[in-house]
């Protein structure tokens, strides 16, 4: 007779389950963790800049520590800085962020970055060592560890430090130890390091690898993208459970105040409509909604079809112009056409699609049966899963021959998209969900760079043409002329022939 098995109930933190379940954030293995640590931290040194108008300058240095597969990172940004109340919740707890707004930005979770001290500590039991300024006289110190089973900080030796900040720099150090393997990597991170020059090519990037080689990517611009701002919620994107925080929160005593205050582009006159439908007071005090009401208000915000589209305010597209300079200055194409669709949204999320083709020149022809195609999302370059990523599968099902174009040939297609949600399909940001929405927009970019390549291919094979033509005329056309004067009893030298040769090449 078997013996009866008492469940064990127990709530765990937010950090204990990434510990637990680490793999899913991209810390799988020491070779995947390596590459994911890079990324994460020099994503959010990235975003500090970016998100207050600085033009990037992030180094990176990963060196040996002398115990088997043992590395220590350095990553040192010029951007805005941590103030110091923020300091260990910023590093120490995972969730907690600057993040969880209705804007742009490359992390969606607050996690990436906390991921990586956290995959330090577990696999090296070492602390994290951080110095961050805001650009006043005094800038900050500290050493931390996270708690795993209460999702707080630990601050070590005598906690925050203030320093002087005689130059008052202003921008974030972080610097930890971890268990990785940069020689199965190192293919991985320089590619990061190169496309993420192609996107940002108002950036300096330095990194210093173990061997002690060091790669810089130099700025080529000092124009910056404009800097998204802030939005309210768009009604074609609100749940039951979003109505109930901001009624919760409202100052509002009247729906009609309440939808026209809390929404984003919604007025007065469609506020008025959207509460016929929904078949509620206009008058009523939001916070006397029963949960029927608030059901029946989602439902309607869902079925009515006037709302206005989100604006691309809170978005920051890096622009054909920028996008051109990025490519050029990392491939040196023969040719590149880049296009910037119009805003759209999905699920009242808003987005855009950036495409762009390069052509010849650096571009080396793809392997066998794959694809040049580089990836983007909110300026990430997305390194793996190509083949699951929506951009694949519009390359795909595009017929080419119409645009003259042979996949095999020495060409590269460049898809970003911008988002206050990227659909991405797993936690780990690798690749982006096959939303109809956005592929019909990736489509219509593509095919917008692809007639301009098509024109320039045509061109090119009718100046090929006409200077085969030239050629042989070139060796003939003088003897031609000769015979032709001296049988016309003229001259030979009154015939101009470079001048005809010329107006052949026009």
């Amino acid at each position: 007779m078997s013996k009866d098995v008492r469940e064990v109930y127990e709530a765990i933190s937010p950090a204990d389950f990434f510990y637990r379940n680490r793999e899913i954030a991209g810390f799988d293995n020491p070779v995947r963790a390596t590459y994911t640590i890079v990324r994460e931290l020099v994503e959010n040194s990235l975003d500090a800049c970016e998100t207050h108008g600085i033009l990037p300058s992030v180094y990176v240095s990963l060196t040996e520590t002398g115990r088997a597969g043992v590395y220590r990172i350095r990553v040192e940004d010029n951007g805005c800085g941590v103030p110091k109340e923020y300091i260990p919740s910023a590093f120490g707890q995972i969730l907690f962020g600057s993040k969880y707004v209705l804007r742009q930005t490359r992390g969606m979770f607050g996690l990436g970055g906390k991921m990586a001290i956290l995959y330090g500590q577990i696999t090296t039991h070492s602390s994290v060592k951080i110095i961050s300024g805001t650009g006043g006289p005094v800038k900050y110190q500290c050493e931390l560890m996270i708690d795993i089973q209460s999702n707080k900080p630990i601050l070590l030796r005598g906690g925050i430090k203030t320093l002087p900040n005689p130059l008052y720099w202003h921008g974030t150090i972080v610097e930890f130890e971890f268990e990785g393997d940069y020689s199965r990597s190192k293919g991985r991170i320089l590619d990061y390091f190169r496309q993420t020059a192609i996107i940002l090519p108002y950036a300096n990037i330095s990194f210093i690898t173990p061997e002690g080689i060091y790669y810089r990517f130099l700025r080529v611009t000092d124009k910056l993208p404009k800097i998204p701002k802030e939005v309210l919620p768009h009604p074609k994107g609100v749940d039951v459970e979003l109505i109930k925080r901001l009624v919760k929160r409202t100052r509002s005593d009247r729906m009609v105040d309440f939808i026209s205050y809390n929404f984003h582009r919604v007025g007065r006159k469609t506020a008025l409509a959207l509460l016929k439908r929904a078949k509620i007071d206009p008058n009523k005090d939001p916070k006397e909604l029963t949960s029927d009401e608030i059901v029946k208000l989602v439902n309607a915000m869902k079925r009515y079809d006037n709302f206005l589209p989100p604006d691309a305010s809170c978005l920051s597209p890096i622009g054909p112009e920028l996008l051109v300079k990025g490519i050029e200055k990392e491939l040196k194409p023969e040719f590149v056409y880049a296009v910037q669709r119009k805003p759209s949204s999905y699920s009242g999320h808003p987005f855009i699609v950036e495409a762009a083709i390069a052509y010849g020149g650096g571009v080396q022809p793809p392997k066998p049966g794959e694809i040049n195609l580089y990836r983007y999302a909110n300026k990430i370059p997305l390194l793996y899963d190509t083949a699951s990523d929506v951009s694949f599968k519009v390359i795909k099902s595009i017929k080419w021959s119409r645009y003259r174009i042979d996949l095999e040939m020495p060409i590269a297609f460049f898809v970003h998209i911008v988002s206050t949600k990227v659909p991405y399909k797993t936690v780990g940001k690798e690749f982006i969900a096959d939303i109809p929405e956005v592929a019909y927009e990736i489509e219509w970019a593509l095919k917008t760079c692809a007639r301009k390549l098509k024109s320039y291919l045509m061109s090119k094979i009718r100046r090929i043409a006409i200077e085969r033509r030239v050629n042989v005329l070139e060796k003939y056309l003088p003897k031609i002329a000769q015979f032709s004067s001296e049988l016309a009893g003229k001259n030979p030298s009154s015939i101009d022939v470079e001048k005809i040769i010329g107006r052949l090449r026009r």
